[in-house]
């Protein structure tokens, strides 16, 4: 009987979260079933080649690629490169410009841990419509914030559906994310994980502020077709003014902000 190998059962693994057949894998990467099949049960050893097709069709986090790679004796193919760094230049750039395009309305830069790298002024104006310092969101971590007392989670008006969201996403994270899982574990549960069976098409961020209610769709930006691990975890969060009168708040709050600046 075949005993599979560390890359056959990764590889299965990958195959079954994607929800792929073995037929189905082989029909999206050209490599025939028999071949697939003999991989997985370790009657058989990937080329670099064969790897990099069935690991792209998969969708493999990169992390999880460079394991199946070094699994089959290779080197990892995908490097993490320091944001900081001058082969990131361009990347930096790119940031600082959606960050800023995104005025008045908030967006921040969020890393693989949900720690924000870098925010627009508008987030800062955000903080501070709440009573907290405009400069609060440097070295903040946004999962933090919003599960502990005493953070931005305490002036969501919603806050039992934003923080269940906020865990459900980061536990999904975090099975690939051994950093993440650790800070998961350091803290609170929201009272249910679970939500109700009736939810709106979307859920908005209801925020509490001394200008009353504000109103914030999410969306994300991230890199398109990235090949570096670094590039992959990084997202940018705007929140999209979702009423007249949050648009009218946040554009006079940036222009307060602007004009004391200049």
């Amino acid at each position: 009987m075949d005993t599979p190998t560390p890359t056959g059962e990764l590889l299965r693994q990958l195959r079954r979260d994607a929800k792929l057949s073995q037929l189905d894998l082989a029909l999206i990467t050209g490599v025939s079933q028999r071949h697939l099949s003999c991989i997985e049960t370790g009657r058989a050893t990937p080329s670099p080649g064969t790897l990099h097709r069935v690991l792209t069709a998969l969708d493999a986090p990169l992390e999880q690629a460079n394991r199946v790679f070094l699994a089959a004796g290779y080197a990892p193919r995908y490097a993490a490169t320091p944001l900081a760094s001058p082969a990131m230049a361009a990347v930096r750039e790119a940031v600082h410009h959606v960050l800023h395009a995104n005025n008045p309305a908030p967006a921040i830069l969020l890393g693989s841990h949900w720690e924000v790298l870098a925010a627009n002024a508008s987030a800062g104006v955000l903080f501070a419509l709440v009573g907290l310092q405009p400069d609060a969101a440097d070295g903040l971590n946004l999962l933090t914030t919003l599960l502990q007392t005493g953070g931005l989670g305490d002036h969501l008006i919603n806050a039992e559906e934003v923080r269940t969201l906020a865990w459900q996403r980061a536990t999904r994270e975090a099975l690939g994310n051994p950093e993440l899982a650790a800070l998961l574990a350091t803290l609170p549960v929201p009272d249910s994980t679970e939500l109700p069976a009736q939810m709106p098409p979307l859920v908005l961020t209801r925020i509490r502020s001394t200008q009353g209610e504000l109103n914030f769709l999410s969306t994300f930006t991230t890199f398109g077709m990235p090949q570096d691990i670094t590039l992959t975890s990084l997202r940018i969060e705007h929140l999209i003014p979702a009423n007249e009168h949050t648009w009218q708040v946040m554009r006079a709050a940036y222009a307060d902000h602007a004009a004391l600046v200049l």
